[in-house]
């Protein structure tokens, strides 16, 4: 584990529940509320009970507690460690802050130690100073509710320009991309940040109608095998995704929900878990399985 269990929710909540009783406020709807907001569905059965019965011996039977300091929550080394690895992500740079008191830390880990697979090497330039403006532009528009005015480089190589709303922000990790879903613009609905050659806060007169624009959502449904604990890793691969599993006739099922735009990243992340995951439905993303497969072996790929 990187972070302690000492961090996780159970305890987050005791703690605010410490918090609060060190204040005064012991009744016990107030209790329970910190716990339902904070932990589980089922945490409330068990977290006040125990701290009543004096099973944790850090608070009396009476809601009051010997603990007369707050309960802090310092970083352990291991902690700050990983923040550090995590700061060194060049896409950081892109949301300008840092992580102050890491000077003396060593990262956990760096870009050397690990190799990603499945991914193209023409990722975004998230050292490029353009390329930062822009972003940094884009999410400023976003947090402040306004239209921008964007200049960029089509698929054709041609210059468009464009005034929207921008709606939010994607990150393709197969692509290793961002690109930005628009709206009040009839043409152009997402952008790639990378083809954006220009872009600021729009101030003209007429106002964007601002409004998500509607997805287009497909499913698949995916027949994943016991081997090589599939389930555990597919879980884990599509844990971002609208998704249910399933067991039946001693096999396991998972239906993904996914945006109908990323199809072609769909169909490499599916292909990644090779033989033991079987595409079952629909017949269109079979039928892409399919053709990708045809493909690679025309290419001597298999």
């Amino acid at each position: 584990m990187i972070f302690n269990e000492i961090y996780s929710a159970y305890y987050n909540t005791v703690a605010k529940i410490l918090a609060e009783i060190l204040k005064g406020n012991t009744s016990e709807k107030n209790l329970n509320k910190i716990i339902s907001e904070n932990a589980f569905g089922e945490s409330i059965l068990n977290i006040l009970p125990s701290l009543k019965n004096e099973k944790w011996q850090i608070v009396r039977s009476d809601l009051t507690t010997p603990i007369k300091h707050m309960p802090t929550m310092p970083l352990t080394t291991v902690q700050k460690q990983w923040l550090k690895a995590i700061s060194q992500d060049p896409r950081i740079k892109l949301f300008d802050f840092k992580i102050n008191g890491l000077e003396d830390t060593e990262p956990l880990f760096s870009p050397d130690d690990y190799v990603i697979y499945d991914k193209y090497s023409d990722g975004d330039p998230y050292d490029d100073e353009k390329y930062i403006a822009h972003f940094r532009t884009i999410l400023k528009a976003m947090q402040n509710k306004q239209s921008i005015k964007i200049e960029m480089t089509n698929r054709k190589g041609r210059t468009v320009c464009t005034r929207c709303a921008a709606e939010r922000l994607e990150y393709s990790e197969k692509d290793d991309k961002f690109r930005l879903v628009t709206s009040g613009c009839h043409f152009i609905r997402t952008i790639n940040i990378a083809r954006i050659t220009k872009c600021s806060i729009y101030n003209g007169e007429a106002v964007l109608q601002s409004g998500a624009p509607e997805t287009d959502y497909d499913y698949i449904t995916l027949k994943v095998s016991k081997e090589r604990n599939t389930l555990e890793r597919c879980m884990l691969h599509f844990a971002h995704f609208e998704k249910r599993a399933e067991k039946n006739d001693g096999h396991y099922f998972l239906h993904i929900k996914f945006d109908k735009n990323d199809e072609p990243e769909m169909v490499i992340r599916v292909l990644s878990f090779g033989p033991t995951v079987e595409v079952v439905g629909s017949e269109s993303f079979k039928k892409l399985i399919i053709d990708k497969l045809i493909c690679q072996k025309n290419c001597g790929l298999l």
